[in-house]
């Protein structure tokens, strides 16, 4: 894969990036690639934000409840197979498996609605 182009700090900085914690998740029954509801909180100030997410081929719906996760919260939310979708979830998409998605999360505990920097 190409690296993409140059850009600034300022693009970065624009993001709101933020951990959360996975507090319900149910398949996305709808959507054309299987994928996963989530429903996330931000903690105070941002509250419960909800996402779809194609994680299904590492993590059952089950398994995300109660997880870290980190996601671009600034986004303009998208509707998803008739789901409204806020947040996008971060991770790692892996080379060798274009469908299989690892999760970005803290390696500590930290609260919810800490930002990335």
């Amino acid at each position: 894969m190409e690296p993409k182009p140059e850009t600034t700090f300022d693009t970065f900085a624009a993001l709101d990036i933020r951990k959360g914690t996975v507090i319900r998740a149910e398949p996305n029954t709808g959507a054309n690639k299987p994928a996963i509801c989530l429903w996330i909180d931000f903690g105070e100030g941002v509250g419960v934000r909800q996402s779809s997410a194609q994680l299904t081929r590492r993590y059952s719906p089950e398994s995300l409840v109660g997880t870290s996760v980190l996601g671009v919260i600034n986004f303009a939310p998208r509707r998803i197979a008739g789901f409204r979708s806020e947040v996008l979830v971060l991770g790692v998409v892996t080379t060798d498996d274009p469908g299989d998605v690892i999760l970005l999360r803290p390696d500590a505990p930290c609260a919810d609605g800490s930002p990335v920097g």
